[in-house]
């Protein structure tokens, strides 16, 4: 029996410690925060999006330029092997309408429960409050609380997260501690600043539904909400690398219906309606959507179906990458083999979000997650039985 390190113990490191101790390991986990998976916890607690049951071809296409290296990883452990994990953790799922995959309870709390309690009966030592500060000749070197202290193994796992969220543990403070250019961190999964009018306070925490959102080449078919510093939500975060590389962002209020019936529509005479009414009643916009017609154009067109299917709505930049849901950025994979190990540093492995990807939210990010961890556990493993 030979030991392993993993460093971080969100999706990632735990799915890769299970690998290690599986192979026969002992594995000691270090975490900087007090508990473990914080992130996954405080993301299940809405209903957790395990991952997505579509094609497998659609499904890696969600990674756009990284689908090539991550396709060996999601073929290994893909949609179909979420769900049966999370099954065999004592967890019912369900399908939505969209393909979304959850646990029946909706949150992750009683799945995470599950599977610390079958590590806790396999070699794996599960260490808390320990932040990675740095290597010396020992080994890893760990802030704690009570000082520093160096942890030695056979090998090594990063798990450390992006950039995002830095108080449930992702800071990416560990780009600093290795040896290595990474890309550049930037926010993904983000909302967009607008500088809104007062009369759009009223409207702060409503949701848009039943539009599409066009950036770049990019659509968006989820609702996204007007928040008090701009827009957010599903619909925002599949056009936001778009929206971050400089796309103008565009809102379609009626994507299912074609400009020339529009125009049809508001042919009808308005006798006495207001405006607002005739709209309601006409074309079936709600307030909130009149409310962003009347934010770009004061006062309306009197053509005013163009505006209906394409409404530009001026975006000045994304929110900060730590109220960002994941980050782009990381390691590049030409850093590291085809076992995600570092190729400058024999038997350093990473996965997770430190990995330089990135996907829209709807069980993608965590099903990478989960598959990388699995597959830099297995390769690390791999990797111990060929060292003496």
């Amino acid at each position: 029996m030979k030991t392993a390190l993993i460093i971080g113990a969100g999706p990632a490191g735990l799915m890769a410690a299970e690998a290690l101790a599986d192979a026969g390991h002992a594995v000691i986990i270090a975490e900087a925060k007090p508990s473990v998976a914080r992130k996954l916890l405080m993301a299940g607690k809405s209903g957790l999006n395990l991952t997505k049951d579509e094609a497998f071809e659609d499904f890696l296409g969600r990674f756009a330029e990284a689908s090539e290296p991550l396709e060996p990883m999601l073929r290994a452990f893909g949609p179909k092997d979420v769900q049966a994990w999370a099954e065999a953790l004592g967890q019912k799922i369900f399908t939505g309408s969209t393909g979304r995959v959850f646990p029946e309870v909706m949150k992750a709390s009683p799945l995470v429960r599950q599977w610390l309690g079958r590590l806790s009966a396999k070699p794996v030592d599960i260490r808390t409050r320990h932040r990675w500060v740095g290597r010396d000749a020992d080994g890893f070197v760990f802030e704690t609380a009570t000082g520093r202290v160096t942890l030695s193994a056979d090998c090594c796992v990063l798990a450390c997260g992006g950039a995002s969220w830095a108080r449930l543990g992702s800071d990416g403070a560990w780009a600093d501690l290795i040896d290595q250019p990474i890309t550049p961190f930037a926010p993904a999964n983000v909302g967009f600043v607008v500088d809104w009018s007062s009369h759009m306070q009223r409207f702060f925490g409503s949701p848009v539904k039943g539009v599409a959102l066009h950036a770049g080449g990019q659509v968006g078919r989820g609702e996204f909400v007007i928040g008090t510093a701009g827009v957010e939500g599903g619909g925002i975060y599949e056009v936001s690398r778009a929206l971050r590389e400089g796309a103008a962002l565009q809102i379609d209020l009626m994507p299912d219906v074609s400009v020339e019936t529009i125009r049809r529509r508001l042919e009808k005479p308005r006798g006495k309606m207001s405006v607002s009414n005739f709209l309601r009643k006409t074309l079936k916009l709600d307030p909130v959507k009149q409310a962003l017609l009347r934010e770009v154009a004061q006062p309306l067109p009197d053509d005013l179906a163009p505006l209906i299917k394409a409404l530009p709505l001026a975006i000045t930049g994304p929110y900060p990458i730590d109220q960002a849901i994941s980050t782009a950025g990381g390691l590049p994979f030409a850093a590291l083999d085809e076992h995600l190990m570092l190729r400058a540093d024999p038997g350093l492995f990473a996965a997770g979000e430190m990995l330089d990807w990135e996907a829209p939210t709807g069980g993608y990010l965590l099903t990478a997650c989960l598959a990388t961890g699995r597959w830099a556990g297995q390769g690390a493993a791999a990797w111990l039985l060929q060292q003496p």
